[in-house]
């Protein structure tokens, strides 16, 4: 781990340049074959025939390592691509045309011949608590649960962020989809008192209805993982029918704050298995309202109720279009390196204007270099070397 992070400008993904359609050829769109999996290539899918109607497109599904090993706690795999690599082999021999990822799942150092082409629209990025159905008529936050009660989650991040926030509670492991994890925490003889899962997975599958709490910041003390909630479209750099075809489905303000994201990691040099929690919003000013020096509008975290119905499905009276708020191209960047333990942390805060691609990777590696000089290299010092004292023992 250096302590001085280094920046590669080039390493950015470049803005689109040109609305030329391409060619009509078969796309073939390779995905891991997991229930949420499918569901999320099938939104790509119909997002490329919206904008691209005339092409014609296959999804080739697949196991990865990730998911023929149900048991392994996460951590233990210390491979950045344990979702990702098996797929890019394929894409690498032309088999495929492009890979919709979790683009939380996906390394932020990719293959030299291969590029993140697009960030689809993002889904709430937030994590979610989901209490035990014998519990959840009493208890509705972490804080809230009895002493000694026992949260499943299988991230480093989340448990990292629990034993620092809430130490009166125990963490376990546990794998498996959505849906076994659920049965898990509803079986009678089960352990769990709650789940801590990514908010987007359990709506995307219909299982929303399931969430206790919505954990951010603000509410439950917990940071979300680099690019949670959002899609990361994986293809062959050079390739420039499917870079065409690809653009077509972007949304830039998700592809820069996602950006800010995956710099910062990569800066960082951490994984799905380092515990980095981050957040990322566009600053809200009211329309027609200037911002007086210094001030910032207030903003929000996650996805905004519906503006004619209220939580308990009755109308409720119509913003005034004075009061309505619209974005900026000012970007919120929260982020927090916390010891695997939760006794160490370092956080980091800052807002700039951004505008561009470029502009979004400069955020991402100037909050990290930020967190480096509070500290965070020597946390990641720390779990690097207890990681690689573990494979040494192993390979005794």
């Amino acid at each position: 781990m250096t302590t001085e992070p280094n920046f590669n400008p080039a390493s950015t993904i470049p803005e689109p340049q040109s609305d030329t359609g391409p060619s009509t050829q078969k796309v073939t769109i390779g995905t891991r074959s997991s229930v949420l999996a499918l569901v999320q290539t099938n939104e790509v899918e119909k997002a490329l025939k919206q904008a691209w109607p005339d092409q014609h497109y296959a999804v080739h599904s697949m196991k990865t390592l990730g998911d023929r090993d149900k048991v392994t706690p996460l951590p233990e795999f210390n491979a950045k691509s344990l979702w990702t690599k098996d797929l890019e082999v394929l894409l690498l021999d032309g088999t495929l045309d492009m890979i919709v990822h979790s683009l939380k799942d996906m390394p932020t150092q990719l293959p030299q011949t291969l590029t993140l082409g697009a960030i689809p629209s993002r889904h709430d990025p937030r994590d979610a608590l989901i209490i035990s159905p014998r519990l959840s008529s009493t208890h509705t936050t972490l804080s809230s649960l009895p002493t000694g009660s026992l949260i499943g989650t299988s991230s480093v991040r989340r448990s990292a962020q629990l034993r620092r926030a809430y130490p009166h509670l125990r963490i376990a492991d546990i794998r498996g989809n959505i849906d076994t994890r659920l049965a898990k925490l509803d079986a009678a003889d089960s352990e769990f008192a709650a789940l801590i899962l990514a908010a987007a997975g359990l709506a995307r599958i219909g299982r929303e209805a399931r969430i206790t709490a919505y954990l951010s910041s603000r509410e439950g003390g917990m940071l979300h993982a680099v690019g949670q909630g959002g899609l990361g479209v994986e293809v062959r750099v050079g390739d420039e029918r499917v870079g065409r075809l690809v653009q077509g489905i972007v949304c830039e303000r998700t592809m820069r704050a996602c950006l800010a994201e995956r710099s910062l990691m990569r800066t960082l040099e951490g994984g799905c298995s380092v515990p980095i929690g981050v957040e990322t919003e566009w600053v809200g000013r009211k329309k027609g309202a200037g911002a007086a020096p210094g001030f910032r509008a207030g903003v929000g975290v996650g996805a905004k109720p519906a503006r004619e119905y209220g939580a308990d499905g009755k109308a409720v009276e119509e913003k005034r279009e004075e009061d309505e708020e619209e974005e900026t191209d000012e970007l919120v960047m929260r982020a927090i390196v916390v010891s695997v333990d939760g006794t160490e942390a370092v956080e980091a805060e800052m807002t700039r204007r951004v505008t561009n691609r470029e502009e979004a990777d400069q955020l991402g590696w100037d909050i990290a270099r930020v967190l480096v000089e509070k500290g965070a290299d020597k946390i990641l010092e720390k779990i690097n070397l207890n990681r690689n004292i573990i494979e040494q023992q192993g390979e005794a």
